[in-house]
């Protein structure tokens, strides 16, 4: 028996991501638009609520004309 339970898991998930996030918005101050387009792609892959922290970071992709 023993092992990990599924909420530690879930609990390590988390802090994982949470320190991801942190990671992106630090470098968020110096990329440039093709960087901000990596950025918001690995957001979508990491996380369910990525819709709101790509808002909140100010990485939506603008409409070309």
């Amino acid at each position: 028996m023993g092992g990990i339970s599924n909420r530690m898991k879930e609990i390590k998930r988390r802090r994982h991501r949470k320190q991801r996030v942190a990671k992106f918005e630090s470098k968020l101050k110096k990329a440039n638009q093709s960087e901000r387009l990596i950025m918001a792609d690995k957001l979508r892959k990491m996380t369910t609520g990525c819709e709101v922290l790509i808002a909140r970071m100010g990485l939506e992709e603008r409409k070309r004309s």
